[in-house]
């Protein structure tokens, strides 16, 4: 059981102490971890045996941490083929909890833990709400979802073994959700920041300005997100919005997080080891370029993952950190290499509309990206919402907004896209991750 510390607000937390470990410390342990956890996915999962084998290399030959370059990729599909246990390294007896996330190809990606696993995923997710400025005595109201999906388990004793109060909500239900921030003195919040956004929208449909309620930070994840709306987020709720990192085949959330500073996200890099490589070769690429980044699970006992793809784009970071940490950080996740589309011969990240919409004063952070193909030709629409006052303009102005934001893209994108103002609450909102892209280019 992990201790709760008494810790006060803006004080240091004793769980944090990892965080700042002297290098040569902090490799060595990675090196010892590296060794056994490689040794273990040799010698009980097959796929990693027969990859090894055929490789030509033995655990026995990571001398160095250099040395995991000899190692093999683990890609998605690998955890879909062995389905549904075919990549645990510990019997049944000695596994205490399954999740599963949803299958978006048919069969869902199924990872399981130990109750060493479990000890290591709360103390993970302790140091991320203790970098984020939260202390016991804090309320915490979870909206994250329950079940099968590792957010809402992995915040919730995390934030328990923090020694916060937790209010497990769970997703949707808005109404609900604003009436508990507000009636329960809610100091600190977790969920996908499109949901939060809907939550504010909807809590000014009722009347309630959250910058007046005890709500003070915003834990953030699930799906990539943009400074702009982290921007929006903060001077509309008044609130220190933080991103925090993680997936279902790693751990859970709990990857990595930002710290008080949000200078980028701390990789917990004692336990999850990260490489940046180039998405095309697999090739490492020198610190601060942008690449795909690469996870292995450095105490994952029930499951070991070796050199996952995540087909997140980022980049460590290579100025000092304000927060004084020695683990090595990444720009916040704002693509990945697979929710990119081709128009026209042009890479667009949906990204990258929502940073060219955000820079142009008037629009709200719903949009949704449509494409179709006319005569053979790929075509790209952006609905766009607009704030009540300006909806209300005349059409001069409306279309002087219009034209303004199909400049913003084209200057962003390279091509011009179709721009189509629409009401407030026009695009349907999401109380998990949100969905930008209707691609009906096939139908």
């Amino acid at each position: 059981m992990i201790e709760q510390w008494n810790d006060t607000p803006g004080g240091f937390h004793p769980a944090s102490a990892p965080d700042y470990l002297p290098l040569p410390q902090l490799r060595d342990l990675q090196l010892r971890r590296l060794r056994a956890i490689a040794a273990r996915a040799y010698e009980h999962v097959e796929l990693y045996g027969k990859r090894m084998r055929e490789s030509g290399v033995t655990p026995d030959d990571i001398q160095s941490l250099d040395d995991i370059v000899r190692l093999p990729f683990t890609q998605k599909t690998d955890l879909r083929d062995t389905y549904p246990f075919g990549l645990f390294a510990s019997p049944m007896p000695e596994i205490v909890r399954l999740h599963a996330s949803s299958g978006t190809t048919g069969k869902p990606i199924v990872v399981a833990y130990t109750r060493e696993d479990l000890q290591v995923w709360s103390s993970v997710m302790v140091r991320t709400f203790a970098a984020c400025g939260l202390h016991r005595g804090d309320i915490i109201q979870n909206a994250y979802g329950y079940g099968l999906f590792t957010g809402g388990l992995g915040a919730h004793y995390g934030a328990e073994a923090l020694g916060a109060t937790v209010i497990p909500i769970s997703g949707g239900n808005t109404d609900r959700q604003i009436m508990v921030m507000k009636d329960f003195g809610v100091t600190a919040i977790c969920c996908t920041p499109s949901y939060f956004i809907h939550l504010i929208d909807r809590g000014e449909e009722l009347g309630i300005d959250f910058r007046e309620l005890p709500l003070r930070a915003g834990i953030f994840g699930a799906e990539p997100w943009t400074e702009g709306m982290r921007q929006y987020i903060e001077k509309q709720a008044g609130i220190k919005a933080y991103d925090i990192y993680g997936l279902s085949e790693i751990i859970g959330p709990g990857v990595a997080s930002e710290t008080e500073t949000q200078d980028g996200l701390v990789i917990f890099e004692d336990h999850f080891y990260p490489e940046i490589v180039d998405p095309d070769t697999g090739k490492p690429v020198p610190d601060g370029q942008e690449g795909e980044l690469v996870l292995t699970t450095l105490s994952k006992w029930a499951m070991p993952v070796i050199r996952y793809r995540t087909h997140d784009i980022t980049a460590f970071i290579t100025t000092p950190s304000g927060c004084g940490r020695t683990l090595r950080r990444v720009h916040r996740v704002t693509h990945r290499s697979d929710d990119m589309f081709i128009i026209r011969g042009v890479n667009v990240f949906p990204s990258q509309i929502e940073v060219a919409l955000l820079s142009v004063e008037g629009t709200l952070p719903h949009y949704q990206i449509v494409l179709t193909r006319e005569k053979g030709l790929d075509q790209i629409e952006v609905r766009v919402e607009v704030t009540p006052e300006i909806f209300k303009d005349t059409i001069s102005a409306l279309e002087g907004l219009q034209a303004r934001i199909s400049h913003s893209i084209e200057r962003t994108l390279g091509l011009r896209a179709k721009v189509r103002l629409v009401e407030p609450n026009t695009i349907q909102r999401s109380e998990g991750k949100a969905r930008r892209v209707l691609d009906q280019r096939n139908l």
